[in-house]
């Protein structure tokens, strides 16, 4: 069985996608090992709480600088020792020491189609922001391996959704959680876990 830690930032919904597929059995071969987020108030370690899986609290804000967090982060993920990181909705850059100690064992899902919209600056509402702004009329979601750089990382999966008419940065957000970053996050887990990815 493929142990697994998702990093979350916030509220947790694609946290929680990945426990109802558990759960419903879309995913299989797969248990959270822990949850860990960089914000004491996220939702998300309500959500595994209530689960009964660990949840981790690891903030910046909680070392002298970003070089001590980043030490004590790897280090903590280090004895975790997960055969894959999700990073579900985590706005913190990964460490280039995790990344070479977990290669293509972490994974990211971004809310657009990468190389749009993606890179410094682009996440949460941003994302969309700058979608509406440039006027494109599909956006949608990516699931990548994360590497050194930010978003730049080899592609796993896409999927599409049309942008509305009328749409706001939230309206579109929420479209793109429902229609495409709750489907593909639990299939390309489902899909390393079952060495259909690698």
């Amino acid at each position: 069985m493929l142990s697994a830690v998702v990093c979350v930032s916030g509220g947790g919904t694609n946290l929680q996608a990945i426990l109802d597929a558990i759960d419903s059995g879309k995913i299989t071969n797969v248990c959270i090992s822990a949850v860990i987020s960089n914000n004491e108030d996220a939702y998300a370690l309500k959500r595994a709480e209530k689960k009964g899986i660990e949840a981790i609290c690891l903030s910046p804000k909680s070392f002298p600088d970003r070089g001590a967090f980043n030490e004590a982060f790897t280090q903590r993920m280090e004895e975790l020792n997960p055969d894959l990181i999700v990073l579900a909705g985590f706005l913190v850059a990964i460490p280039e020491a995790m990344v070479k100690a977990f290669p293509r064992r972490i994974i990211n899902i971004h809310p657009s189609l990468i190389p749009s919209f993606c890179g410094v600056g682009c996440y949460g509402l941003h994302v969309h922001e700058k979608a509406l702004e440039r006027g494109v009329k599909v956006s949608g979601a990516t699931v990548h391996f994360v590497d050194c750089g930010i978003d730049t990382g080899e592609i796993i999966a896409q999927k599409a959704v049309q942008v509305e008419a009328g749409d706001t940065p939230e309206s579109l957000q929420r479209r793109i959680m429902e229609q495409a970053e709750w489907i593909i996050l639990p299939q390309v887990i489902n899909d390393i876990a079952n060495g259909r990815i690698s």
